[in-house]
């Protein structure tokens, strides 16, 4: 939703992030709001930063974003600049660099759940579709904690391309899908530059996307739920599966 001359960023972690990442303009605060923990975080964050605060009531900060938690941060701009598929091949990973690739992603909350999985996982980039993809919105940026204004985001048109030029650059693709024979523990995960890939919410990996990966792999359910959503599915992989070969 828009607040002011930007977009509205509620609640108090992803009001902090934003100030944080130098994506704030202003800062609004609820009048009478109690000095909260969490509270007093955000608003020592925007004096550090210089980010002007403003009073205002409470039912104009719930105007501009659900349940804003008494602060919302207005931003310029709902995301740093997206890098393009150039920029993706051009980009200085680290020799043991994690990319995390989402292949059709809808939910804005999936996007932000996921982003923030990534980045906490300390990968160096996020890649997900322009079209028929969830997009960086306010909620998306909530649902990320603010990982979505620090985590380096390509936005490509086509993830089996992508990925091809991740390869290029000497990336192991692996993708998580339902179907595969092997599950994460069957052995470990390569060492140097890996990608991850998870598909869609209802149809997994895309054909072409599945084609192109280097293996798959799945996830063990041993109970009666059958599978996880994707942001789910890419945290247990991560840190059950990559990040165990980079802790050595």
């Amino acid at each position: 939703m828009k607040g002011g001359v930007g977009d509205a960023v509620g609640g108090r972690r992803a009001a902090a992030e934003a100030v944080r990442a130098g994506q704030a303009q202003e800062l609004l605060v609820a009048r009478g709001a109690r000095g909260s923990q969490g509270l007093r975080a955000v608003l020592e964050a925007a004096r550090a930063a210089g980010v002007p605060v403003r009073e205002v009531d409470r039912t104009e900060l719930d105007r501009m974003a659900p349940d804003p938690q008494g602060v919302v941060a207005v931003v310029s701009t709902t995301s740093p600049a997206a890098l393009g598929e150039r920029e993706l091949a051009e980009f200085p990973f680290s020799d043991d660099a994690v990319v995390v690739v989402l292949d059709g992603i809808m939910d804005p909350q999936n996007l932000g759940a996921a982003a923030r999985s990534a980045e906490a996982a300390g990968a160096a980039v996020l890649v997900s579709r322009v079209h028929r993809a969830a997009g960086v919105t306010p909620a998306a940026i909530r649902a990320s904690a603010g990982a979505l204004l620090h985590l380096p985001h390509a936005r490509v048109a086509n993830i089996p391309r992508a990925i091809q030029r991740l390869q290029d650059a000497g990336f192991f693709v692996v993708g998580l899908a339902d179907e595969a024979e092997h599950d994460v523990y069957a052995e470990p995960c390569p060492a140097g530059r890996v990608a991850v890939v998870v598909g869609s919410e209802g149809e997994g990996l895309a054909r072409l996307t599945r084609e192109r990966c280097d293996a798959l792999v799945r996830l063990p359910m041993r109970g009666r739920v059958g599978s996880l959503n994707a942001s789910a599915s890419l945290a247990a992989a991560l840190y059950a599966y990559v990040l165990p070969s980079r802790t050595g």
